[in-house]
């Protein structure tokens, strides 16, 4: 090991460019999701197991034919049920909460 190095046309940034079309990221995922995708890269012989998260994101998404809003109301429903309470809509886009006693 050299006791100095030179770094005077040294670059700051990422060593591998990034192609065009895709975005650094960083995402955190369970132990056992990562492990299952890294396990199916392995089974293959070989791969990425970050092209295969983005293959099942995208498939996911072509796939969604429920809007984001439906969800969205969907989950929220289900969680004030968990709480206990009950909704009632009168008219599209006019709710009220109330209660259970």
């Amino acid at each position: 090991m050299k006791r100095q190095y030179d770094f005077s046309k040294a670059r700051r940034g990422a060593v591998i460019k990034v192609p065009r079309g895709k975005s650094r990221t960083s995402i955190r995922l369970d132990a056992d999701v990562l492990y299952w995708f890294c396990k199916q890269v392995d089974d293959a012989g070989g791969g990425s197991y970050q092209n295969l998260i983005n293959r099942a994101l995208r498939a996911y998404i072509e796939g969604s034919r429920e809007r984001l809003e439906g969800i969205v109301r969907r989950v929220v429903r289900e969680e004030l049920r968990r709480a206990g309470v009950e909704t009632a809509a009168r008219r599209p886009g006019a709710s009220r909460v109330r209660l259970n006693a």
